[in-house]
């Protein structure tokens, strides 16, 4: 089982179990990108911002170093000012260390780099294809490990030796103090060894995952857990473990020592301090973000997570959060009035007036927000527990209320009426985005996305649900002809279309009234989340950075989008495609 810090698995399978939960409202509400030659509109696209989450962080001669997913490298000087580096791997980085006046980072399939400053990096040949999660140095050497209990090593970094571990279990952490190398993993896995080559399984006591390990004060600490736990072991010797009371049920990821002080990190922004290992401290992180990394240097601890969270503390209790050019995941994006605005996870708003240079927005909130149209002079968000938010111009933004305590995963506006949509077939109407009011729903699926076009409201959701209704009040169920997920809707050029599919396949339907409904071969397996018309094109979104045009509904044709994040939304406006995704993806095309 892979380890639970694994956004590229981890977070997506979450996203497979509940992707309705995933702001998966694809819509067109914000289409009409009108003007301008179609040319080669949708065939090429541009990554405009990659947010990805950050694995590990390390100090040495000066400079922080932070990695992540696809080969993201950030530096800082300061743990406050960040730049992005050129890895030269598109490969997941697990794990960066720093000793004998090198950076170590490793990463997927048996990823090695070198770098003697942080900024220049080469890849070195590891002889292994297994990912190496976790990376140390100590005595001299160099110690790295990670699936199917792969444990290397190397005096320089860039000669690599495989060791026997003694265990197929995957190892997520290592480190050195004591005269000793410790290494964690899947199961309450702990190897001990004094020298790197030879390794001695020890019993943790525990089968949780074990995911990080640090030595400090004379003290083995060791951190992990499972959902909805966490796990904390000490030992002075790294052969005898004591379980501790952690004081938190979030799993725990990274720990370290430094300025006297234990601190360990982890899901929804955990953040613990310990004086001795023993009694620990819940402290205010400020963000519910997943934390991962941390190390301490030049008197400051650096924490690292998703969205390419940053926080920095000079005492383990008092955090800030500094910027890493990231963000969290954005799920829904529309555009109007010269702007474009894009909502997403933790309250997350931007906007845009060009697609390109983005702007951060206070929502006031930090409930995921899941859709956004415009309409009546009015933006409109929705999202977690029935939150709805609307603003003028997208950048200041009011609270409304809902009624309702069911996510919304939709909205759209048409015919002088506001629809959201959400759990459950949950449907929402309001003539000025203010006051909502409850309609009967025909079905009790969830529904996570909805349109108007042709005189038409049509709303679309989970086992090929589909309903239409011509004033928003009154809904009719149809027959879509398939039982997969219905994700997004858009209606252009005399058509509607609809993509979803399942977890391997594709589904597109197309209606030109929205009650007959005919499917369409999309030509790839990956599922499609999005859909929006604009500049005579059909444009749609999906898994794994999957981009699909059509000029017609029915003939669709694989574009290249430069990412394998998952794409969850579309939207043209000022003769620009923008689509939106994974930790803060964002792709331009015009």
């Amino acid at each position: 089982m892979k380890n639970l810090r694994l956004y590229g698995a981890g977070l997506l399978v979450a996203l497979l179990l509940a992707l309705a939960a995933c702001g998966t409202s694809g819509g067109g509400s914000g289409g009409g990108g009108g003007g301008g030659n179609g040319g080669g509109a949708g065939t090429t696209w541009t990554l405009r911002n990659l947010a990805n989450p950050l694995l590990g962080v390390a100090y040495g001669n000066g400079l922080f170093v932070a990695v992540g997913r696809e080969g993201a490298i950030l530096t800082s000087p300061d743990g406050v000012s960040w730049t992005q580096r050129a890895s030269g791997t598109s490969n997941r980085l697990w794990g960066v260390t720093y000793g004998n006046n090198t950076f170590v980072a490793v990463g997927d399939v048996g990823t090695i780099l070198t770098s003697p400053d942080g900024v220049n990096w080469t890849q070195r040949a590891s002889g292994t294809s297994n990912w190496l999660e976790g990376v140390t140095y100590g005595n001299g050497t160099f110690v790295a490990v990670g699936e199917g209990g792969a444990i290397l090593t190397s005096p320089d970094g860039v000669n690599w030796t495989q060791r026997a571990s003694g265990t197929g279990d995957d190892l997520y952490g290592v480190t050195y103090g004591n005269g000793l190398f410790v290494a964690v993993g899947d199961g309450g896995t702990i190897l001990t060894s004094p020298d790197g080559v030879n390794w001695t399984l020890r019993n943790s006591g525990t089968s949780n995952f074990l995911h990080g390990v640090t030595y400090g004060n004379g003290l083995f600490v060791v951190v992990g857990g499972f959902p909805d736990s966490s796990t904390i072991l000490t030992s002075p010797d790294g052969v005898n473990w004591t379980a501790q009371t952690s004081g938190t049920s979030n799993p725990l990821y990274g720990v370290t020592h430094g300025n006297g002080l234990f601190v360990a990190v982890g899901e929804d922004g955990a953040i613990l301090t310990s004086p001795d290992g023993v009694n620990w401290t819940l402290r205010n992180s400020g963000t519910r973000d997943w934390l991962h990394g941390l190390t301490y240097g030049n008197g400051l601890f650096v924490a690292v997570g998703k969205g390419g969270a940053i926080l920095t503390s000079p005492d383990g209790v008092n955090w800030t959060q500094r910027a890493s050019g990231m963000g969290d995941d954005l799920y829904r994006v529309t555009y109007e009035k010269g702007t474009f605005v894009a909502v997403g996870g933790y309250g997350a708003i931007l906007t845009s007036p060009d697609g390109v240079n983005w702007t951060p927005r206070a929502s006031g909130m930090g409930d995921d927000l899941y859709g956004v149209t415009y309409g009546n002079g009015l933006f409109v968000a929705v999202g977690m527990v029935g939150a709805i938010l609307t603003s003028p111009d997208g950048v200041n933004w009011t609270p409304r209320a809902s009624g309702m305590g069911d996510d919304l995963y939709g909205v759209t506006y048409g015919n002088g009426l506001f629809v959201a949509v959400g759990d459950g077939g949950t449907i929402l109407t309001s003539p000025d985005g203010v006051n909502w009011t409850p309609r009967t729903s025909p079905t009790g699926d969830w529904l996570f996305g909805v349109t108007y076009g042709n005189g038409l409201f049509v709303a679309v959701g989970k086992g090929g649900a589909i309903l239409t209704s011509p004033d928003g009040v009154n809904w009719t169920q149809r027959a879509s002809g398939t039982g997969d997920n219905l994700y997004g809707v858009t209606y252009g050029n005399g058509l509607f279309v609809v993509v979803g599919g399942s977890l391997d396949s594709s589904t597109i339907l197309t209606s030109p009234d929205g009650v007959n409904w005919t499917q369409r071969a999309s030509g790839t397996g990956k599922r499609l989340i999005g859909v929006t018309y604009g500049n005579g094109l059909f444009v749609a979104v999906g898994r794994e950075g999957t981009i699909l045009t059509s000029p017609d509904g029915v003939s669709w044709t694989r574009r290249t989008s430069g990412t394998g994040n998952w794409l969850f939304d579309v939207t043209s406006g000022n003769n620009t495609f923008v689509a939106v995704g994974e930790y803060g993806t964002i792709l331009t095309s015009p």
